[in-house]
C-alpha cells in the first residue's frame, strides 16, 4: 500500500480544494470585525443587504402595473383567494427551494447542477432567459428615465394637444356631422358646432377616432413608433441616451458585486415604499378615488368569479412571475449568504412582502385611476390598463389632472426606475456570478470587468429595442422569452430534486443550514414539492400551451419573420436542456444504462463549498473523491483540511 505524508496531503488538498489553510482556524477578525465566512467567493455583508436585494428583486414593475389590474379584472378583492392559496401552494415551496438549494452549495444556476448534473441546462436555460429578458427590460428602465427627465415641466407635455400632436388628437369625442345646406350634405366638424352652441342630431353624427394627449405623447413623441415591426427607421437617440444612463446606474451599482450593489439596495428598495405611501394618501383625499379602490378590491367583488378556471391560472401565473421562480437570481443571491443563516425564514418574509407589496400598490394606483374617471366622466372600467399603457399612458394621463402634477410624475417615474434597477441588479449578477462559477481561473479575479463588459454588451444588443420600432421588439421578446420557459425550467427542477437527488435528501442537506425540525414541519413542503406544485405547473403549462396567442401590439400584427425569430428565441433557450443531458450522458462510462445513471447522479464534489460544513455526510463522501484520485484503491486512509484522519 503507497504512502503519503502528512504534508503532501496538507500542500496537495489545500492547493487543489476551495478551501484555504486559513480557514483551519477559525475566530474573530484580528482587527476587531467579523470576516468573511467565505473569503474566496465573498458573502452578503449583513442580513439587510441580502434581505433589501432579495425583496427589490421580487418586487418588480408587475407589481404596480399588472396585479392591480388583475385584481380588477378577476372580481376585486375575491381575487385575493386564488392568489393567496397559489403563494401557498406555488410560490413559496419553489422559492424556499430555490433559496436552500443556492445557499447549500454557495453556487449560480448553472454549477448548482452538479446535484443532479443531467439536468445542467436547466441552469443554462435560466441564465439565457435573464439574459433576454435583461435586454429589453432595462429598455423600459430607459422609458421610465425618459419620463422621469420630461416630468421637469410645467404642464406636462403630455397634459394637452401641443405642437407634437395630429387632428386625431384630443381630450373629448370627435366627430362630424351630416348638416343638410343650399348646396346639399355637408360634413362639418362636431367641436365647430359645439363652439357655436350647436349640437349634431344623433342620426347624423360620424364619429371619428380620437387618441388621449398622453397616448400620442407616448407613440409620437418618447417612441416615435412606425407603423409596424418591418419599418425598423433611425434610432431614438433619446431614448438610446436613456438606455446609456440606466446600463452607466447598472455597472456603477454593479462594479464591486455584491459589496456595491447591497448599499446601493437600500435606496433602491426602499423609496418604492415611500413613493407609494404619498400617492396613496394623495389618491385617497382626491374626488372620484373612492369609486377607484371599489371597482379594485371593494364593493365591486364578484366571489362569482372564483367558479371561473381563467381566475386560478391567473393568480398562479402571477405569483409564479412575481416571485421570480426559475430565472436564476433567487439561487444567485442566496449563494452569496452564510451557511447556517435561516433561508425558511428569508424566504417568508420575502414572498410575503412582495405580495402585500402588490396589494398595497392597487390602492395606490386605482384611488388616482378612480379620479382620473371622475374628471373625466368615464367609468373606471375605461382607464384601468395595464402593462405599458398603465404605466407611460393612463397613469400619467391621471398624474396630469392633479395639482402640482410635476411633483407627482416625477415620484412615480423615479419609482419606477428603483423597481426596475433592483429587478436588473439581480439579473445581471445571475450572469456574472455563472460565468465566475464556470470558469473561475478566467473570471474570478475580474468581477469588476465582467461586469462592465456584460453592461457594455447588453447595451449594445439593446439598440434595436430604441429604433423606432423599437416597441414591436420589447413586445415579442416580453412575450416568448419570459412565459412558460420559465414554467419547464421549474418543473424539471421539481422533478429533478425530489425524484432523481431526493426529496428526503434534500431536506436532510437544508437541516444542515437550519438546523432539524420534526416530521409535522415537512409534511407540507414535502406533499407540495412532490405532488401540489409540479401538478399546479403542469396544469398553467398545459394552459398556456393550448391557450397560445401570437403577440400583438395594439392593432399591430407582427409579421411571420417575426413570429419565427419569436419563436427561435424560445428554442434557443430551451434547446440547452437536451443538449446537456446528452452531453452528460456521453461523457459517462459504461452501458446506456450506467452512463444515465451516472449522470442522474450527483457529482463527486457536490455539497457544501466550505469544508468546516461538510458534516459527517460530506466530509466522507468528499473525502473519498480525494482519496480515489490521490491514492492506490486499497488505501484506507484520507486526510482531510482540518487535519483529522477518516476511515472509510
Amino acid at each position: 500500500m503507497r504512502k503519503y505524508s502528512l504534508d503532501y496531503f496538507k500542500s496537495f488538498i489545500f492547493k487543489n480544494s476551495n478551501a484555504e489553510e486559513t480557514d483551519v482556524c477559525e475566530g474573530p477578525d484580528p482587527a476587531g470585525g467579523s470576516a468573511e465566512e467565505n473569503p474566496e467567493r465573498g458573502n452578503w455583508a449583513n442580513k439587510r443587504e441580502y434581505m433589501l436585494s432579495m425583496v427589490g428583486y421580487a418586487v418588480g414593475l408587475g407589481n404596480v402595473w399588472r396585479f392591480p389590474y388583475l385584481t380588477y379584472k378577476n372580481g376585486g378583492g375575491a381575487f385575493l383567494i386564488p392568489y393567496f392559496i397559489m403563494l401557498a401552494v406555488a410560490g413559496l415551496p419553489l422559492f424556499f427551494m430555490e433559496c436552500s438549494l443556492g445557499q447549500f452549495s454557495s453556487q449560480g444556476p448553472v454549477t448548482v447542477w452538479k446535484v443532479v448534473p443531467i439536468l445542467q441546462g436547466v441552469g443554462v436555460t435560466m441564465v439565457l432567459v435573464s439574459t433576454l429578458v435583461a435586454i429589453y427590460y432595462n429598455v423600459i428602465v430607459a422609458y421610465s428615465i425618459y419620463y422621469l427627465f420630461a416630468s421637469f415641466q410645467s404642464p406636462l407635455p403630455w397634459s394637452d394637444c401641443f405642437s407634437w400632436s395630429d387632428e386625431r388628437c384630443g381630450v373629448s369625442p370627435k366627430g362630424l356631422c351630416n348638416v343638410t345646406s343650399g348646396n346639399g350634405t355637408v360634413l362639418v366638424n362636431t367641436t365647430w358646432l359645439s363652439d357655436n352652441n350647436q349640437t349634431c342630431p344623433e342620426p347624423s353624427l360620424v364619429p371619428l377616432p380620437v387618441q388621449s394627449p398622453s397616448e400620442q405623447y407616448w407613440d409620437l413623441v418618447a417612441l416615435k413608433r412606425s407603423a409596424s415591426m418591418e419599418e425598423t427607421g433611425e434610432v431614438v437617440w433619446s431614448l438610446a441616451l436613456c438606455l446609456l444612463l440606466g446600463w452607466l446606474l447598472i455597472a456603477v451599482s454593479l462594479f464591486k458585486g455584491i459589496k456595491s450593489s447591497g448599499k446601493v439596495v437600500y435606496f433602491t428598495a426602499t423609496f418604492p415604499y415611500v413613493v407609494l405611501l404619498i400617492l396613496l394618501i394623495r389618491g385617497v383625499t382626491l374626488e372620484g378615488s373612492r369609486e377607484g379602490i371599489d371597482y379594485y378590491i371593494g364593493t365591486q367583488s364578484n366571489l362569482t368569479k372564483l367558479v371561473e378556471a381563467e381566475v386560478w391560472k391567473d393568480a398562479a401565473s402571477q405569483i409564479f412571475y412575481s416571485l421570480s421562480i426559475a430565472w436564476g437570481g433567487v439561487m444567485t443571491l442566496a449563494s452569496y449568504n452564510k451557511f447556517e443563516n435561516n433561508c425558511y425564514k428569508d424566504s417568508i418574509i420575502v414572498c410575503l412582502t412582495n405580495c402585500g407589496t402588490s396589494v398595497f400598490a392597487g390602492f395606490a394606483i386605482f384611488s388616482i385611476l378612480g379620479h382620473m374617471a371622475h374628471v373625466s366622466g368615464k367609468p373606471v372600467s375605461e382607464v384601468a390598463q395595464d402593462g405599458f399603457g398603465l404605466a407611460f399612458i393612463a397613469y400619467p394621463e391621471a398624474l396630469s389632472q392633479l395639482p402640482v402634477s410635476p411633483l407627482w410624475s416625477v415620484l412615480f417615474f423615479f419609482m419606477l426606475l428603483t423597481l426596475g434597477l433592483d429587478s436588473q441588479f439581480a439579473s445581471i449578477e445571475v450572469i456574472t456570478t455563472s460565468l465566475q462559477d464556470i470558469f473561475p481561473a478566467v473570471f474570478k479575479s475580474k468581477g469588476s470587468l465582467l461586469t462592465v463588459a456584460t453592461c457594455i454588451t447588453l447595451f449594445l444588443l439593446g439598440l434595436p429595442c430604441v429604433t423606432r420600432s423599437g416597441i414591436y421588439w420589447v413586445t415579442l421578446m416580453d412575450h416568448f422569452c419570459g412565459g412558460w420557459v420559465l414554467l419547464v425550467a421549474a418543473i424539471l427542477e421539481l422533478f429533478g430534486l425530489c425524484y432523481i437527488y431526493g426529496g428526503n435528501r434534500f431536506i436532510k442537506d437544508i437541516e444542515m443550514m437550519i438546523g432539524e425540525r420534526s416530521s409535522w414541519f415537512w409534511l407540507w413542503w414535502r406533499s407540495c414539492w412532490f405532488f401540489i406544485s409540479p401538478c399546479v405547473l403542469l396544469v398553467i403549462l398545459a394552459w398556456s400551451l393550448l391557450t397560445v396567442s401570437m403577440p400583438t401590439y395594439g392593432s399591430v400584427v407582427y409579421p411571420p419573420w417575426g413570429l419565427t425569430l419569436g419563436w427561435c428565441m424560445t428554442a434557443f433557450c430551451l434547446l440547452w436542456i437536451p443538449v446537456c443531458a446528452i452531453w452528460k450522458v456521453l461523457r459517462a462510462e459504461g452501458n446506456l444504462w450506467q452512463r444515465v445513471k451516472t449522470a442522474c447522479s450527483s457529482a463527486e464534489d457536490w455539497g457544501p463549498y466550505l469544508e468546516r460544513h461538510w458534516g459527517e455526510r460530506y466530509q466522507r463522501k468528499r473525502c473519498y473523491w480525494r482519496k480515489s484520485s490521490l491514492t492506490s484503491p486499497d488505501s484506507d486512509t484520507c486526510v482531510i483540511t482540518n487535519m483529522h484522519s477518516v476511515k472509510l
